[in-house]
């Protein structure tokens, strides 16, 4: 199995990862509103908000992790380009080797934490065997994912991400069917619901072991004496430090946000601002299937040197990213408070000048992604001062921020923070040490892109006035209102950038050789 393939071969893995993921990610979503409504009425809300609160105390104790996938994925882009089937073994030998050391730390820190269950859960009313059961269950499937899965790094380094997808998320729509109707229509729902996560763990491990193995059947081959490895591969104990920093960061600032809100707003605001995340977050989802497995077909890309290449696919990755980023923006605009109205009604929808900065929050969020993928693509993981600079900052200027002006001030700071580190300093970085490139073509590509966008948004604010729509009259209404202002909003903005922007042109040009 080579993994020495061409520009329009990784443009085909890609479009085939994105078609799967975006499909799955859909079908996910549609199901989980179905089942969760059938969760809170028959488990109810203290069951629901156990099995939460174990998650994340595992979720806590996975930090142990320490990015050790990604230190390895990045590793295994060279070897796979060259079609070094030995280094791919022993790559992925080490990762097993580090992954038992690993998972040996969870259960030990599980083992602790299982004494201080009964605290933890004190307020509630449920059995504390609820708890046990509910912690026992996901670190089960942590310990599989441990022991057995990782192997599954293979295929998304060889571009296949599609095959994971297809593995996983079949395995994991048919244990929320299965969940929600054994809930709703069986005796003792909450032992079915244990039940069937557990099994769908082993389904899942089984099949995705059968995946790697059938898709890269050379890595069954044994490799012998693993921990002697990180003297020939020193790369990856470099990069793991480096990644800890950054996921150690990254989780404090997803941690201590929502109690710096809850610190320095009201409930009531609290409330409003988790309805407009429903919809920011779902599309965040949504657009991060679409760019699923990007990195491995960019890491395969910079493995074949064409330093050409690789900054032409960078600007048609940013030119198509940020197209589908402000259309979202734009929609979320002149859409988001007529379907609050709608769903939940008039009094939940939040001031334009809160909402223009849950925008900006939002366009920036997603307009990293190209930077992010090319970065991590490179190994560029070396910054270890920069996560560390962005959670001061952000949490620093949002308890600040919140202290004076509530909800907004806290919103302002994350935006502040995020754009030193993440719209300014992340680009520096990656166009110095892995396209190397004068950082000024960064700011003209970004600053036409801006110009574009604007416009579109003004030309929006002047259109929508003349269509003949009250978008908040009904559902029928709203989705017709929604569809028109879809339509031109990206009719506009396409042909726009397809003006000015060499890389939109590249972009069509790719998929029409494709098609």
């Amino acid at each position: 199995m080579s993994g020495g393939t061409g520009s329009y071969q990784r443009t085909k893995n890609s479009l085939r990862n994105s078609l799967v993921a975006v499909g799955f990610q859909v079908i996910s979503l549609l199901i989980g509103f179905w089942s969760r409504r059938i969760f809170l009425n028959h488990l109810g809300t203290e069951v629901l908000g156990l099995n939460t609160t174990a998650q994340s105390l595992l979720g806590f104790l996975n930090l142990a992790e320490l990015g050790i996938g990604s230190a390895i994925a990045v590793t295994l882009y060279k070897p796979i380009f060259d079609d070094d089937r030995r280094s791919i073994r022993e790559i992925v030998a080490l990762q097993g080797w580090l992954y038992r050391i690993v998972a040996c730390i969870v259960v030990a820190g599980s083992v602790v934490l299982g004494f201080f269950l009964p605290s933890i859960f004190s307020k509630t009313d449920l059995p504390i065997w609820y708890a046990y059961a509910s912690f026992a269950v996901f670190l089960y499937g942590s310990m599989l994912s441990y022991f057995v899965n990782y192997k599954q790094i293979v295929l998304d380094a060889y571009q296949l991400n599609y095959k994971i997808q297809l593995a996983t998320k079949t395995v994991s729509i048919a244990k929320l069917a299965a969940q929600a109707l054994t809930v709703k229509y069986l005796d003792n729902g909450f032992l079915w619901w244990l039940g069937l996560e557990a099994a769908a763990s082993t389904i899942m491990a089984i099949v995705l072991t059968r995946t790697v193995n059938r898709t890269v059947p050379f890595i069954k081959e044994k490799v012998e004496r693993p921990w002697l490895l990180r003297q020939k591969y020193p790369q990856i104990t470099t990069k793991v430090k480096q990644l800890f920093v950054h996921k150690i960061a990254g989780f404090a600032i997803g941690q201590t946000t929502p109690v710096i809100i809850y610190a320095f707003a009201s409930l009531t605001l609290v409330t409003k601002y988790g309805n407009y995340l429903i919809f920011t977050n779902n599309l965040n989802a949504l657009m991060g299937a679409c760019f699923m497995g990007l990195t491995a077909v960019v890491g395969n890309m910079i493995a074949s040197r064409d330093r050409d290449l690789t900054i032409k696919v960078f600007k048609e990755l940013f030119s198509i990213r940020f197209l589908m980023t402000v259309v979202c923006c734009i929609c979320l605009w002149f859409l988001i408070d007529p379907f609050i109205k709608l769903w939940i009604g008039e009094e939940y929808i939040l001031d334009r000048f809160t909402l223009i900065l849950i925008i900006i929050s939002f366009y920036i969020q997603n307009s990293r992604t190209p930077v992010e993928i090319f970065k991590d693509a490179y190994g560029l993981f070396q910054d270890v001062w920069a996560p560390i600079a962005e959670s001061v900052l952000c949490l620093g200027l949002a308890v600040l921020g919140g202290h004076f002006w509530g909800l907004n001030g806290i919103l302002g700071g994350f935006i502040i923070g995020e754009i030193l580190i993440v719209k300014i300093w992340k680009p520096i970085f990656l166009f110095r040490c892995g396209l190397q490139q004068p950082f000024r073509k960064y700011l003209w590509l970004n600053a036409k892109h801006l110009s574009a966008g604007l416009l579109v948004l003004a030309v929006m604010d002047f259109v929508v006035r003349f269509i003949p729509i009250d978008p908040s009259a009904s559902f029928g209404m709203f989705f017709l209102y929604a569809i028109i202002v879809f339509i031109a909003c990206t009719a506009v903005l396409f042909g726009l950038l397809f003006a000015l922007e060499r890389g939109m042109r590249n972009f069509v040009r790719r998929i029409r050789k494709i098609l």
